[in-house]
């Protein structure tokens, strides 16, 4: 056991650690979020209203709510923040996401996924 105090977080997976992810990006986006609250960009309520606002988007849009996309709707809500806090604008998230889908295809699975310069174009 760890003498950390772990944040209560319905519906995600955890262990006595703390949360458990399925894929590497959901902790990045979990670890983004907390770096970037502990900057004071956003208050942890300011945090929870704008998580609760995306879920409740998806579920309007037909989102199944079994767990499975809590952390798109978590990076939906990160990206949302980043914009409306003017750290990145919604051009700049779109160009960073072409270049990701761009490298993931031209890396070998299994392999870590590096952004190239080339990636951008």
């Amino acid at each position: 056991m760890t003498d950390r105090p772990t944040i209560p977080l319905p519906g995600i997976p955890c262990d006595a650690e703390g949360p458990v992810f399925r894929e590497p990006w959901e902790a990045q986006a979990f670890a983004m979020t907390l770096a970037l609250h502990k900057r004071g960009l956003f208050t942890w309520p300011e945090w929870a209203a704008t998580l609760g606002d995306e879920i409740k988007r998806a579920q309007a849009a037909g989102d199944p709510d079994t767990g499975a996309t809590y952390y798109s709707h978590w990076l939906n809500a990160l990206e949302r923040l980043v914009t409306e806090k003017g750290i990145a604008d919604a051009g700049l998230l779109a160009r960073y996401h072409d270049a990701w889908d761009h490298a993931a295809d031209r890396t070998r699975h299994g392999d870590p996924i590096e952004l190239k310069p080339e990636d951008f174009r």
